[in-house]
C-alpha cells in the first residue's frame, strides 16, 4: 500500500495527487483535514481563481491540496452527463429534470499556494494503463466513480468502453487501456447479513464485502451519511457488536467501531507493495 490518505476534495484533485505521487512510504499517512472559510487573503494563497494552466504551478513544498476553497470558474463544468451516456443515472441529472440554475456546476477546487492543472483524461489513461480502480462505499462513492468516468470519457471520447451495472458491484472498462473502474456498494463498509429475516449490521465483520476488494491497485473508500438515516431510510434492523445485539446505538460510536474493523482489514490484508488506499471523508449532503 502506497499510503492511506484521508481526503475531502474534488475527484480531479485526488487523481492529480495519485499521478504525481505513484510511490509513497509503506507507513500509513493520516492527513488532518481542516475546512478553512473566509477570504483567500487570510489563507496566504497567492494564486488566482482563474482557470489553471496545463501544468502544475506553485511550490510543491508549500502546496496544500487539502486546504483551500471552492472558486467559481466559468470554464466549468468539464463534462455534461450527455457526454457519458448511461453513466450518470437520471435521478442525479438535475438539469435534465429542469433545475433552473447552473451556478453550482461552475466551481473547482483551489488549493493553497498552488494551481492544479485541468484534469487530462488521456494522460490519466496512459498513467493508469492495466490498473484496477475500485470505489467502495455509499452513494457519495458512487457519484465519485461516475464523475471520474465522465471526466475521462469526455476528454478521450474515442476509446472503447464497456459498462456493466450490478448489485453490489458495477464495472466500467476502458478496453484499449486494460483499465477497470468499479463501484462496490457497501454503505457501512462492514457486513450486513440476513438473520431470521432481519438485516443485521455487523460492526466487527467485513470479510463478506472485502472479498471483492483484494485485487485492486487503487482502493477508494467512503462511509458517513448513511449512518444517520432513520425510519424507512435506515439500512439495518439490528446492530451486532461482539456477541451483543442492539436495536440502535450512538451512531458515531457504531461508525467508529466499523471504521476500526475496516482499518484493521486494510492493515492486515492489503498488499502494500501494489495497492494504494484512500478514504474519502464525509461531505455535505449531495441529494439536492
Amino acid at each position: 500500500m502506497g499510503s492511506l490518505l484521508l481526503l475531502g476534495i474534488s475527484v480531479s484533485a485526488i487523481f492529480f495527487l495519485l499521478l504525481q505521487q505513484p510511490e509513497q512510504s509503506s507507513s500509513a499517512i493520516i492527513l488532518s483535514l481542516k475546512k478553512r472559510h473566509g477570504s483567500s487573503g487570510s489563507s496566504g494563497n497567492q494564486y488566482s481563481s482563474s482557470r489553471p494552466s496545463a501544468g502544475f504551478q506553485g511550490n510543491r513544498s508549500t502546496c496544500s491540496l487539502f486546504l483551500g476553497t471552492w472558486v467559481r470558474d466559468n470554464s466549468y463544468p468539464l463534462y455534461k452527463p450527455a457526454d457519458c451516456p448511461g453513466v450518470v443515472e437520471p435521478e442525479f441529472d438535475c438539469q435534465m429534470y429542469g433545475r433552473p440554475d447552473s451556478d453550482y456546476l461552475k466551481y473547482r477546487w483551489q488549493p493553497q499556494n498552488c494551481n492544479l492543472p485541468t484534469f487530462n483524461g488521456a494522460q490519466f489513461l496512459l498513467k493508469m494503463k492495466g490498473k484496477t480502480i475500485m470505489f467502495a462505499g455509499d452513494s457519495l462513492g458512487k457519484n465519485q466513480w461516475e464523475s471520474l468516468i465522465c471526466l475521462i470519457v469526455s476528454s478521450a471520447p474515442s476509446t472503447q468502453t464497456e459498462m456493466r451495472r450490478g448489485l453490489p458491484l458495477s464495472t466500467f472498462r476502458f478496453l484499449d487501456y486494460g483499465i477497470t473502474m468499479s463501484f462496490y456498494k457497501a454503505p457501512f463498509l462492514v457486513d450486513i447479513d440476513a438473520v431470521q429475516g432481519k438485516r443485521v449490521l455487523k460492526l466487527d465483520e467485513i470479510s463478506g464485502n472485502a472479498n471483492a476488494w483484494h485485487d485492486a491497485d487503487l482502493l477508494i473508500f467512503n462511509t458517513g451519511h448513511w449512518w444517520s438515516h432513520t425510519g424507512s431510510m435506515q439500512g439495518w434492523d439490528l446492530i451486532q457488536s461482539g456477541n451483543s445485539y442492539y436495536q440502535d446505538m450512538d451512531r458515531f460510536v457504531a461508525m467508529e467501531k466499523a471504521l476500526r474493523t475496516w482499518a484493521y482489514w486494510v492493515e492486515t490484508h492489503v498488499d502494500r507493495s501494489r495497492t494504494q488506499v484512500l478514504f474519502l471523508s464525509i461531505s455535505p449532503t449531495h441529494d439536492k
